[in-house]
Formats: structure tokens, C-alpha cells, sequence
């Protein structure tokens, strides 16, 4: 008699690996064509939006205006209570303000000191606001994905700017709170006139 023992049949095993490894494979093909599809446009913007860095430079929302314009306001006192946790900047009602950003519309509402305003999620899950607005651009609504210079909306006078020259109020939060635009206003400036002063030579 033979001492060898006999031979597995290791084909039914094989076979079930490979059944689920083809399985697999058509999960991850499946995942992969849907994250690239329009309708997958928001969460993957949010996705990479949340993995960036945050931003050390930003586009000036609102069109026709110099970071040098604007008046270096963060942190005055505003009434007994609170201070100023942003920058006015002032044009003539009805200027296009654009995003500073690339983004995520979180909100757009009326309502409170703001009036008709607009929230966007930006790198480095900073939110951008744009504040005062006399309307918003049309269709514009939550979840829009949006670049820098995307149009939001138009300055106004709304909520308590109501009789003041119109302006939009910007404000940047981070997670430690209000940041100080200004000095990222004025970094994007400075990056748009060396790219300007690039091209010209």
C-alpha cells in the first residue's frame, strides 16, 4: 500500500477566489466610473476641496476692485459686543461679486446682520463669506460647485448695511475662527501682477 496521502481538489477553492476577485474588480471599475460622473461633481469636490492646503493667497471678489482699495478694517469694533470679522469692499451696487475661491456653495440665504449672503467651502475646509449682496445670481443654490471667479451675486446694501455706501462684506473662517482677508487679498494681487509682468516679456 502507497503511504502517500491523497491529492486535494484545490479547483472548487480556486474557483470561489477567483469568483471574488472578478467581483472585486467590477466593484472597483463600477466606483471608480461613477466618482468621475457629473452627479459625483459635488462630493468629489468636497473631497479634494477638504485634502488641499489652505490658501495663502485669494482673488479679489469683487470685480473692478484693488486689494490696495480695500481698507484695513478686521478687528475694528462694530457696537458694544462684537468686531468687525472680515473687510468691506466698496463698489457701486450692482458689481459682480465673484468667488475668491474654488468651492462648494454651502449656503445662500437672507437673513441676520449679513442680509442676502453666500457661504462657500473652500480649500483647506476654510468658508468663504460674501455678505450684504443686493440679489444673487440667478439659479445660483446650495451644492453648486464653483472656481474662482464664479459669479455669485451683486454688491448691495442688505441686512444692517442698509443706507451705508454699497459694499460686500468678505470674511474667511477657518477652524480657529475669523482670518484676516487682507493680507491674502493683497498676496493674490501681487501673484496676478508677477503673472501679468511673466506674460509681457
Amino acid at each position: 500500500m502507497s503511504s502517500h496521502p491523497p491529492k486535494r481538489d484545490y479547483s472548487a477553492a480556486l474557483k470561489s477566489l477567483l469568483k471574488s476577485v472578478l467581483l472585486l474588480a467590477l466593484l472597483a471599475a463600477g466606483a471608480h466610473w461613477a466618482w468621475h460622473q457629473p452627479f459625483m461633481a459635488r462630493p468629489r469636490a468636497l473631497w479634494e476641496l477638504s485634502r488641499m492646503p489652505v490658501p495663502t493667497a485669494v482673488a479679489m471678489p469683487v470685480e473692478g476692485v484693488q486689494a490696495r482699495q480695500v481698507a484695513d478694517t478686521f478687528g475694528a469694533p462694530r457696537g458694544r459686543d462684537r468686531s468687525h470679522q472680515g473687510v468691506d469692499i466698496f463698489a457701486s451696487r450692482g458689481t459682480p461679486v465673484v468667488s475668491a475661491t474654488r468651492g462648494v456653495v454651502s449656503s445662500v440665504r437672507e437673513g441676520g446682520l449679513g442680509g442676502r449672503q453666500v457661504w462657500v467651502f473652500g480649500p483647506g475646509r476654510q468658508r468663504h463669506y460674501y455678505a450684504h449682496l443686493d440679489d444673487w445670481e440667478p439659479g445660483l443654490s446650495e451644492g453648486d460647485v464653483v472656481v474662482e471667479g464664479s459669479v455669485l451675486g451683486i454688491v448691495g446694501d442688505t441686512g444692517n448695511a442698509r443706507g451705508t455706501p454699497p459694499h460686500l462684506h468678505y470674511g474667511i473662517y477657518g477652524a480657529g475662527g475669523a482670518i484676516d482677508p487682507l493680507p491674502l487679498l493683497r498676496a493674490g494681487a501681487a501673484a496676478g501682477n508677477a503673472a501679468a509682468t511673466d506674460d509681457a516679456h
